[in-house]
């Protein structure tokens, strides 16, 4: 097999610490047992002559590197990578993201509702790849409360604000208590989540996390909260399910596309009353073998290999075989 030079050109790099940064490192280990692989936050740069692939991570935000590759080389060997804003908002009305899908010989998507956003032309040349993560044993967990923990930096997109509203409409009562990780992008919204802190002691927000710790809340919790309102294939989501923690996610295409249509634990978005309601739920059949929470555990255990490092390792490969192709 020859040795491709990918280059994988990523707006946020490690600082960022966010789903693009991890998805960009990620391939890259992997492509590595193969071919040379680098990442860059934008292209051209000093080693960009010896690139054969590139695999671009967002349709807008790596418009420019993607046109550069298209004047120099054409369609050949570039695949642009779909994020959230770019599938549910970008590609409608943003006119460097539409440019971006018509420059590309391939693009990607990270869940199977993907395809559904794009016209029947640029399906045509789609390919999903699931997202992968490390598999980690069930933690012991209490039976005295029900832990919930939401993972994403504080903006609009991950809609915050209705994980504060349902801890505004539960009681300590309930035995349901929430961590909420996550960098204020959003200064307004950092303030909303101290101010819910101060109001009700069951919600704790505890800021930005490094990974590993991050990890090990989403294994410790009961269940995962995904509030987001847009998304194109959340790492938290996969985090959960292959740490055996249930989710409990927003109705939109993103998580359905990850945890399946048939799934029992979504609220609408921005429903609040109903989110505590599910929370609510899960800790009344906390411990019942045929309850609610153990029914979404099944369920999330049925998914998860789909987000393995081997099936996700097999169609990167697939996916660059395809792009050096004369």
């Amino acid at each position: 097999m020859n040795k491709a030079r990918i280059v994988i050109v990523s707006p946020a790099l490690a600082d960022a610490n966010n789903g693009n940064w991890q998805t960009a490192h990620r391939w890259q280990k992997m492509l590595s047992s193969r071919h040379s692989a680098r990442i860059v936050g934008e292209w051209p740069d000093a080693a960009a002559k010896a690139d054969d692939v590139m695999l671009a991570l967002h349709a807008r935000r790596s418009g420019p590197s993607i046109d550069a590759w298209a004047e120099a080389r054409g369609p050949q060997g570039l695949a642009v990578v779909l994020t959230g804003t770019d599938l549910y908002r970008d590609i409608v009305d943003d006119a460097t993201a539409q440019r971006s899908l018509q420059l590309a010989q391939r693009l990607v998507v990270l869940q199977d509702m993907g395809p559904q956003a794009l016209s029947t032309a640029m399906r045509n040349k789609t390919q999903v790849i699931f997202q992968s993560t490390t598999a980690r044993s069930p933690s012991d967990k209490t039976p005295h409360h029900l832990r919930a923990v939401m993972v994403g930096h504080l903006r609009a997109e991950k809609d915050p604000l209705t994980l504060m509203a349902a801890a505004a409409l539960l009681q300590t009562g309930d035995g349901i208590f929430i961590d909420h990780i996550g960098a204020p992008l959003d200064a307004s919204l950092g303030l909303a989540a101290t101010a819910t802190q101060q109001q009700h002691p069951h919600y704790r927000w505890l800021d930005a996390q490094p990974h590993e710790p991050t990890r090990r809340h989403i294994q410790r919790a009961h269940v995962l909260v995904h509030a987001s309102r847009m998304e194109g294939g959340a790492h938290v989501v996969m985090e959960a399910v292959c740490s055996s923690t249930p989710v409990i996610a927003s109705r939109i295409p993103g998580n359905v596309g990850m945890l399946g249509t048939d799934y029992a634990g979504y609220f609408e978005p921005g429903d609040a009353a109903g989110l505590a309601a599910l929370l609510r739920q899960c800790r009344a059949t906390q411990g019942a073998r045929d309850g609610f929470l153990a029914h979404l555990s099944q369920q999330c255990a049925q998914r998860a290999p789909l987000f393995s490092p081997e099936n996700e390792r097999l169609s990167l490969l697939q996916l660059t075989e395809f792009l050096k192709a004369p």
